[in-house]
């Protein structure tokens, strides 16, 4: 004979039916007494194991889980009815237990409690002896495993004895914006003393690992042998496939793996390297393995024909970013960000990621076509936001909705600065790939269907002259065969290249837009730009002052910047300067010859850092001074329509923000912070000069005069005004998008009046009970979520000291290699220290959780700033996704197979090749 037992569901979840229903419904709390009563029936620790869909493991651990949770359970209860007043005696008859146990309960949790600040306490007072400064700021007490307020009563406790608590700020080498921190320091410790020793803030009980390698994340580069390299200069074809790499098949240290293209970095002898877009070829000479195209001439040795490794400022090879490169991160199986790096090839982009890069129209270009069209395009982009106010204003609970609000007001006000129209039809982003053999009037682009027109638009856009309108042709036998169903690469003619402002083909892109209806308009290219060379028209000469600062020295081929560093910003300054006036220009009707007059200094400017070009002959020689008065309204003057205005820096005062609850507009308080400058005569050029007060001392200057400025932060134009048509100067295309940027501004507004108005949720102990298991494994993530932020400033603090350094050891850096080294070194620190953005997930059911109000407000609110904003409004606004059946995902591959493009395919089965594409991945 067999005893049964029937499953009724894991205790307060699963199962048919509800826990605590029957005849003898048991306590929620009491998993113990039901196991209890079924040991009393005959059953065995298996049986009952196996009945709750449980090993015995499983069973016991719950058993002792269950103990815990009702001894806590009765502790909170007693301390409850005694804050109430309640005797010992009167709590024992209302929880049925005796009143020695009431005393018992009630006092270990204070002596506990008691025990348990000092014990804390202790623990702080030991990590600042061995660290001198550690972190306390949120998320220490989840790594402690105390309480916030227990741990907010031992640091109090310490300062009662002296100890000292300091607030200072670092940067976030990922955003640019500031980390607060929250230390705790020794008595007696000043501020500037923890501020100037920023980079030893310590974590408690934390040590990082270096585990030998270095901070870009970096394996030992493999290098290959010049020998393996041959070079195809200019005179053998070389200039039409500039930049490309062309790799041998069935080359293990050279291989793509399942892609067909990538733009890589290759090191070469230990002492250059390759760079440009690697892809097999099936036309390789005898006894190498890479051919590497150039415009160079013949003759031109390997040494010049190479890239040379970064080195630092005592000539050895930089180590930890020898390529200059930004190379691609991925997690390796030891869960750690590393870079990508197949053989000998260090991956800077590989197929399959432009694809995921942004599809919006920029004004920059948008404001070059006619004011129809950019009408259109921006009356997407705004229906498009009011579509998602909409479905946000339509959810019910008011934490969710109020958060989501504040994400999608500065998503509003980012939006009227950028002015990002909606993208096009079918409009994607692709790199180039180069096909001599290719019609110039053609493209290979298996994404779009065979015959239509398209049109190619590429950055910085200097107008309709650079857009070329080619006709797809995806039988070009060369292309199909090397790229076949590329996912996000296109096969043109070189010629086609040098319309599209010069581009090569070492990982330059484009946007791709299907143009059969004739809306994106282009012209023919420009006269003044035939047959223009910079460095032919503007070569350096002995003595010139750099772009960057430096004197050129014609015997070095170099500049010289004796103990100066190079000014790394003008280069930005400059070509932004330049390419305002163009799009000035272009709005206010400049005709042909003055457009091209201001594209051909942009060239020159462009090319001005990397071959060390007179750009200030050309600035003269182009007129652009005269052009700069006609059309800005000055000589020295900048941008003069919104377009270009909308996103210039305004410097405003240090402040501070609130919402206006009857507005939603920001109402800011300036809090009038300043810093001292003072005035010095340079002992060498005895020049009056303006530097820091530690400066000063620090080099020994004889200080004339001191002043406090006050201080400023980065603005935009656009975010300082409430009324866009303050920045136009009156044209059609402006009049367009200010009554859009207005129209966003109106959003962001009414979305922060709501949102600062909206209640708290209604918290419900009965939802609670039914979605334990979800509430449970809500906050366990947000748990781990908190332990992550500590971490996360110590990778901060390690990253920026990392960045100091190498700045000091590289005085040279580039602003464009700055930036690189602070994302690379922000990946390395974040790996060494073990952060990791740990996002709550939430689950469908957990989403139930919540929208029940099983989860208090406040938790919610910390919930929602740790999670991924997009997966709520998924979950909030939940939309039917396009899925492919078995059927018809079968037809695809075999379509595919057969050699059908991607377009064929999407047409043949109904549905977008976005939606293709992701199906098949």
């Amino acid at each position: 004979m067999y005893k049964v037992i029937k499953h009724y569901g894991t205790p307060r979840h699963s199962g048919r039916y509800p826990w605590g229903s029957g005849e003898n419904p048991q306590r929620s709390r009491d998993f113990n007494s039901y196991v209890n009563s079924l040991k009393k029936q005959g059953l065995s620790e298996v049986e009952i194991a196996r009945g709750l869909g449980m090993t015995t493991s499983q069973l016991r651990n719950a058993k002792s889980i269950a103990r815990a949770e009702k001894r806590q359970s009765d502790v909170t209860q007693v301390l409850k009815l005694k804050d109430k007043g309640y005797s010992n005696s009167e709590i024992g008859r209302r929880m049925n237990i005796n009143e020695s146990t009431v005393r018992s309960l009630q006092n270990s949790t204070l002596k506990s409690r008691s025990e348990s600040t000092k014990n804390t306490a202790e623990i702080l007072k030991k990590e600042v002896e061995k660290k001198k400064y550690i972190d306390v700021g949120v998320g220490v007490e989840a790594r402690m495993r105390v309480s916030r307020t227990k741990l907010k009563t031992a640091i109090e406790m310490l300062k009662n004895e002296g100890y000292t608590v300091h607030y200072l700020k670092v940067e976030q080498l990922g955003t640019g914006k500031n980390t607060s921190l929250m230390v705790l320091a020794a008595p007696n410790t000043e501020y500037k003393e923890v501020y100037k020793n920023r980079d030893n803030i310590g974590l408690i009980g934390h040590r990082t690992v270096d585990g030998g390698r270095t901070w870009a994340g970096l394996r030992p580069i493999e290098y290959v042998d010049s020998k393996r390299v041959a070079i195809r200069y200019t005179e053998d074809g070389g200039s039409e496939k500039d930049g490309v790499i062309e790799l041998r098949r069935g080359v293990k240290d050279l291989s793509l793996g399942n892609k067909k293209y990538a733009q890589v970095r290759i090191g070469v002898d230990e002492t250059h390297f390759l760079k440009g877009m690697a892809m097999y070829s099936d036309d390789m000479p005898d006894g190498v393995d890479i051919v590497y195209n150039t415009n160079k001439h013949k003759g031109t040795p390997k040494e010049k024909v190479f890239k040379e490794l970064k080195r630092d400022k005592d000539g050895n090879i930089d180590k930890d970013n020898p390529f200059g490169s930004n190379l691609k991160r991925e997690i390796n199986d030891l869960g750690e960000v590393v870079a990508a790096q197949r053989g000998a090839l260090n991956i800077v982009n590989e197929e399959g990621d432009w694809g995921k890069w942004s599809k919006t129209l920029s004004s920059q270009m948008l404001s070059k076509q006619s004011p129809a069209l950019a009408k259109k395009q921006l009356g997407l982009a705004f229906d498009s936001k009011k579509q998602e106010f909409d479905e946000i204003m339509a959810l019910t609970n008011p934490a969710v909705r109020k958060r989501l609000l504040d994400s999608f007001a500065d998503d509003c006000d980012s939006a009227a600065t950028h002015l990002k129209a909606a993208a096009l039809p079918r409009q994607g982003s692709h790199v180039i790939l180069p096909f001599p053999n290719m019609r110039s009037t053609e493209i290979y682009a298996p994404n779009y269907r065979d015959g239509e027109q398209v049109v190619l638009i590429r950055y910085p856009h200097g107008g309709k002259f650079e857009i070329p309108q080619l006709t797809v042709n995806n039988r070009q036998k060369d292309a199909k065969r090397l790229l076949g169903n590329a996912i996000d690469a296109v096969g043109i003619n070189p010629r086609v290249a040098e319309r599209l402002s010069g581009a090569d083909f070492d990982g330059d892109t484009v946007l791709v837009i299907p143009n059969t209806k004739g809306s994106i308009k282009t012209s023919s290219a420009l006269k003044g730009l035939a047959d223009f060379n910079t460095r032919e028209m503007y070569p350096p000469y002995d003595g010139m002052r750099t772009i960057d600062g430096g004197i050129y020295r014609e015997k070095t081929g170099k500049p010289d910047y004796g103990n100066t560093r190079p000014i790394t910003r003008t280069k930005q300054m400059k070509m932004g300067d330049v390419s305002n006036l163009i799009t000035d220009m272009t709005i206010k009707g400049a005709n042909e010859d003055e457009i091209a007059r201001a594209v051909r200094h942009s060239m020159v400017v462009i090319d001005s850092e990397k071959h060390y070009l007179d750009y200030k002959r050309s600035y003269s020689e182009n007129g652009i001074a005269s052009l700069k008065k006609k059309y800005q309204g000055g000589e020295t003057a900048g941008a003069s329509t919104l377009i270009s205005r909308a996103s210039s820096e305004e410097r405003v005062g240090v402040r501070k923000e609130r919402i206006d609850p009857a507005t939603g507009k920001k109402v800011y308080e300036y809090t009038r912070e300043t810093y001292k400058k003072v005035r010095y005569k340079d002992p060498i050029t005895g020049k009056i000069k303006e530097t820091t007060p530690l400066d000063a001392k620090k080099k020994g200057y004889t200080i004339i005069s001191e002043k406090e400025i006050e201080k400023k932060v980065a603005s935009t134009k656009m975010h300082e005004t409430d009324d866009a048509f303050t920045l136009s100067s009156g044209t059609i295309m402006e009049a367009t998008y200010a009554s859009h940027a207005n129209k966003l501004k109106s959003l962001a507004d009414t979305s922060r009046r709501i949102s600062v108005n909206t209640p708290r949720i209604t918290y419900s102990q009965s939802a609670k009970k039914v979605y334990e298991k979800e509430v449970a494994s809500l906050k366990a993530q947000l748990n781990l979520a908190i332990k992550n932020k500590p971490l996360e400033r110590q990778a901060q603090i390690l990253a920026n000291a990392a960045v100091k350094a190498k700045r000091e050891a590289n005085p040279d850096m580039s602003a464009e290699d700055l930036k690189k080294l602070k994302g690379q070194t922000l990946a390395e620190a974040r790996v060494r220290t073990g952060a990791r953005k740990q996002l709550v997930n939430i689950s469908d059911r957990e989403w139930e959780a919540i929208q029940a109000g099983a989860i208090s407000n406040n938790t919610l609110v910390q919930i929602l700033n740790n999670t991924d904003l997009d997966r709520v409004k998924q979950l909030a606004t939940p939309r039917s996704k396009t899925t492919l059946s078995s059927a018809k995902m079968a037809k695809a591959r075999s379509m595919l197979a057969a050699g059908r493009t991607q377009a064929e395919v999407a047409d043949a089965l109904g549905i977008s090749t976005t939606t293709l594409s992701k199906a098949l991945s």
